[in-house]
């Protein structure tokens, strides 16, 4: 049997029913909860969470109560900076336990886990088995402080040479073969230490930088793939596109000068474009990707399904590739939403006759519903996290037993064979 938690001092118990309450309550023990209180709603939840010198550690809170409920506790919870790491157990649909979930996660709680009723033991031990006491961490990771630094820093590292690029492969689903890499901007800074994209990104668009730091990231790139080709190693390479970048009408031929420096074939080359933000540049932005694609690049629609005009920019440009954001991926096997999303944006890109993507995979379950929904390509943690270039080989010998374990089953014959 696996080892109890012990240093789960306290818990408090939401629940207007005395027999879920008293079940929840006996759970808590056998995990080897010290101390276990307990309220009937969200009223004497919050009036038990006034009187108490030291909080409870974590909370199981029902949904449906009189007076006070679940929803309304958390967002008293909020309001009044109760800061307790949450779990939601309810008996109603799933759906609606992760609506709340995100709620919650979005008025800053610490939200454990969503849990449905009956509550088992090995379901409530699985939840709190990422859950640090101490921290009150969950599996969720927790919101980074971004550093802050001057333009003109961000500037002098790309043009010395001090963005590097690492790569993310991207691999058949029913087979497990590498396809293609991702390629993705990594700064390293003397002082910061590891500086990331979603911060020093949106300073090369705000400040002019992104065109220059687009270009060094593909150079680099393509660089890396000419050496991979004259060893064998045929992959494509995909590069994030700005929208803002779409504004040039010289961006077609200084891509295909890159391209053409390395001595690459255009089909090797995609470029990915967050889907809604290319509203903003319309204008131009058809001409230059109509002319990428005339010339073999192939374009992704990035992060799709996360705007409100996805189906419209598929109507209006020439994409050959879908990429499914992560938020439709991670957890699909146990959400009937996701799930219905997931198969109808592939389903649909089938029919348009678009290679499909599927970022942040990261467990077997989610890599094996996307095989059965027909999805074309995988990335994320279950495969390869980034990496630097020289790290691939050694990766790839690893993959290479993997690949057993990652490939479709193929369908059995039934009958005679003819």
């Amino acid at each position: 049997m696996p080892a109890a938690l012990p240093q789960l001092a306290s818990v408090l118990v939401v629940d207007d029913s005395t027999v879920q309450r008293d079940y929840a309550i006996a759970l808590c023990r056998e995990l080897g909860v010290q101390m276990v209180y307990e309220a009937a709603n969200g009223s004497e939840a919050v009036d038990l969470l006034t009187m108490l010198v030291l909080p409870p550690e974590l909370m199981i809170v029902d949904l449906e109560m009189p007076g006070m409920d679940g929803i309304e506790l958390i967002q008293q919870m909020s309001l009044r900076k109760l800061d307790i790491p949450l779990i939601v157990a309810s008996s109603r649909e799933q759906s609606l336990i992760h609506s709340v979930e995100t709620m919650g996660s979005n008025l800053g709680l610490r939200m454990v886990a969503g849990l449905q009723k009956p509550l088992q033991l090995e379901t409530l031990r699985g939840a709190l088995r990422h859950f640090d006491p101490l921290t009150g961490a969950s599996s969720a990771k927790p919101a980074r402080k971004l550093p802050s630094f001057a333009v003109e820093t961000l500037a002098a590292a790309i043009d010395q040479g001090g963005i590097s690029v690492h790569y993310q492969p991207k691999v058949d689903i029913r087979t497990g073969i590498v396809r293609g890499v991702e390629a993705l901007a990594r700064w390293q800074h003397p002082q910061f230490g590891f500086v990331p994209p979603d911060a020093f990104i949106p300073v090369a668009e705000k400040h002019g930088l992104i065109h220059r730091l687009t270009l060094s990231v593909m150079a680099q790139a393509l660089a890396q793939v000419a050496v991979w080709n004259t060893r064998g190693l045929r992959l494509s390479v995909a590069v994030n596109f700005s929208p803002r970048l779409l504004e040039r009408p010289s961006l077609v031929q200084e891509i295909s000068a890159l391209v053409d420096r390395h001595g690459l074939q255009t089909d090797q080359v995609v470029l990915e474009i967050t889907e809604s933000h290319v509203v903003a540049y319309l204008g131009t932005a058809l001409g230059v990707l109509a002319r990428l694609r005339l010339k073999g690049f192939g374009l992704s629609i990035d992060d799709y399904g996360t705007g409100f005009s996805s189906m419209q920019q598929l109507a209006r440009i020439p994409f050959t590739e879908l990429k499914i954001d992560r938020s439709f991926v991670h957890g699909a096997h146990h959400r009937r939403n996701l799930r219905v999303i997931l198969q109808s944006a592939l389903e649909m890109a089938r029919q348009l006759e678009l290679v499909t993507v599927a970022e942040g995979i990261e467990t077997v379950e989610d890599w094996q519903l996307l095989q059965h929904f027909g999805c074309t390509i995988g990335q994320g943690y279950l495969i390869a996290r980034p990496m630097p270039a020289d790290d691939l080989p050694r990766w790839l010998k690893g993959h290479q037993k993997r690949l057993h374990e990652l490939r479709a089953e193929e369908p059995r014959l039934t009958g005679a064979a003819i």
